[in-house]
């Protein structure tokens, strides 16, 4: 195996088994560079998922209810979705370009058909979680700029009032999907007017300062890593025409979001964890997973250990990808016992990056620990944190570049100016190393985010909500390590003199104001708040504040 090559890109020589260029101090990926459409080229991402798709189309269903078996064939998927894309041109609804849908709904078969219907006239998609409180839906709402909002019956009460807003489970909606817009299969998904660097989605993402920013997302970073992953999965020899994959991560959610997409673009049949197979938990999704003989789950690592101590049998289940958070390495060595036949490929991404890493074979997912190596045409620079000083290999920090990574948060000029530097690199705020076989690994977050299952938990959104309780005079949120969940909310509290506040009412005073994955989870009584001079908290002295504070109650 030559130690060296020399790139195709631009860079200089390449070392074949890192893929750190000495010139130019950073990661290439060692999948090597991956064709895309030129990105002056006007292209929706539903324009380019079909073009990916065979012909004729599939057989097997695009999509599939986990909790009924309900399906939906390609050819239906297909008409349903140019069926609403005519009713979204029309006087009616009269949605397009740059108009933003804000969509607050639960997984349902209809919602990949509204996603793709949405792209393809270029109107932005800015899904949410409804399980969030209407307070936090009205700060959603404002920080996109939505115009029109579609939502189910159970959750439309939380939008703002004034708002336009189309209920999915209306005869109205539905019989959007079937009019006669639908009935000429020449009927272009999109007119050629949307460019590749126009937001397709605003996903909602929580920086270091802690408040909910909204990340701007182009349709040329859903195009690149469909781009991506069809390559990979030609390389899979397992792979089979007809993939069943599961999505455990919800919709809303920036890896649910991304795989329902690309399940679609990739011609597999996407099964659904609809809201009623949702509500049976874990088991609920191992069972439709061996009643619908599933051959890929998509989930969070709280998932993964659940079937290690699970007793189910999964004799059709080819893949677990994994991502979301970090997953334990204990469970990491467990789960190939338990599933000797499955390979867990872990990834690495974030709202902000795109997909960063993958594994992808038997060889990749035997790298425990490891996120896997990098994705096609992304560059990763390893960045000193005190100096800023570019690193090589084994060394900690991460700075990535390439078409799947965000325009920018919108309207956040101070955000934008401290995740980009001057060339264009977003720096992650993770300490990750790539190791001597190009192999990433994720060590720590720079971020003040909390990990809970796969969400993102913003410590001072939780500390507003906790220093607004009279009976408490300063309040920080840390993590806190759970197996399960892989971390949880605890909230130090310094309490008024003489108050009797306690656990119980600390967290149920939180419980009303947020969502369910925000709560507080644990509290503990502290005499004081390490912060600096100008204020802020001091983070990182948090953890050894927590210890001496229990030491010296002993």
């Amino acid at each position: 195996v030559p130690r060296s090559r020399m790139s195709s890109s631009g860079h200089g020589a390449v070392d074949a088994r890192t893929g750190y260029c000495a010139a130019t101090k950073s990661f290439l990926s060692l999948r090597g560079p991956l064709p895309l459409p030129p990105a002056d080229v006007p292209l929706t991402f539903p324009a380019f998922a079909l073009s990916l798709l065979p012909s004729p189309l599939p057989a097997h269903p695009a999509l599939l209810d986990a909790a009924t078996g309900e399906t939906v064939s390609y050819p239906a998927f297909l008409s349903q979705v140019r069926a609403l894309v005519g009713a979204l041109r029309s006087r009616a609804l009269l949605l397009g370009r740059g108009d933003v849908a804000f969509v607050l709904a639960p997984a349902r078969l209809d919602v990949p058909v509204l996603y793709f219907a949405l792209l393809a006239v270029g109107a932005v998609v800015a899904p949410a979680n409804p399980a969030l409180t209407a307070g936090e839906v009205s700060r959603l709402v404002s920080l996109s700029g939505a115009s029109v909002a579609f939502a189910v019956s159970a959750t439309a009460a939380k939008l703002p009032a004034g708002l336009p807003t189309i209920l999915l489970d209306s005869p109205h909606f539905r019989s959007l999907l079937h009019s006669d817009h639908g009935k000429n299969e020449s009927t272009p998904l999109d007119t050629g007017a949307v460019c590749q660097s126009a937001t397709a989605t605003i996903l909602y993402s929580s920086g270091t300062t802690g408040r909910v920013k909204a990340a701007a997302v182009p349709h040329r970073s859903f195009i690149a890593r469909a781009a991506g992953l069809r390559a990979l999965h030609l390389k899979v020899k397992s792979r089979k025409a007809d993939e069943r994959t599961l999505i455990g991560a919800p919709m809303f959610h920036t890896m649910g979001f991304f795989f329902t997409l690309n399940g679609l673009a990739q011609g597999s049949t996407t099964v659904v964890m609809t809201e009623a197979a949702a509500r049976a938990g874990l088991r609920g999704m191992l069972e439709a997973a061996r009643r619908w003989e599933v051959t890929e789950i998509m989930a969070a690592p709280p998932v993964v250990l659940g079937m290690t101590k699970d007793g189910c049998r999964l004799s059709s289940l080819a893949r677990m990808i994994c991502g979301g958070a970090p997953l334990p390495g204990s469970v990491a060595e467990q789960f190939p016992r338990r599933f000797p036949h499955v390979d867990l490929c872990m990834g690495y991404g974030s709202t902000e990056a795109g997909g960063i890493s993958l594994m992808i074979d038997r060889e990749e997912c035997s790298r425990i620990g490891s996120s896997g190596r990098i994705f096609h045409n992304v560059v990763a620079k390893i960045v000193d944190i005190v100096t800023g000083e570019p690193l090589s290999v084994g060394k900690k920090g991460l700075w990535v570049r390439g078409p799947s990574i965000m325009t920018g948060y919108l309207g956040d000029d101070e955000a934008n100016t401290a995740s980009f530097d001057s060339e264009g690199w977003l720096k992650t705020g993770d300490l990750c190393y790539i190791d001597q076989d190009g192999f990433l690994f994720v060590v720590d977050r720079l971020k003040e985010l909390i990990k809970y299952k796969a969400y993102q938990v913003a410590p001072a959104e939780l500390e507003l909500v906790l220093q607004s309780l009279p009976e408490i005079v300063d309040a920080a949120v840390m993590p806190y390590p759970h197996e399960e969940a892989g971390e949880i909310p605890m909230a130090l509290v310094v309490r008024q003199p003489g108050s009797k506040v306690t656990e119980a009412q600390v967290m149920e005073h939180v419980a009303k104001q947020v969502a369910p994955h925000m709560k507080v989870r644990r509290v503990l009584f502290v005499d004081s708040i390490p912060r600096s001079p100008a204020g802020k908290i001091l983070r990182r002295q948090l953890k050894d504040h927590m210890q001496s504070c229990i030491v010296s109650r002993l």
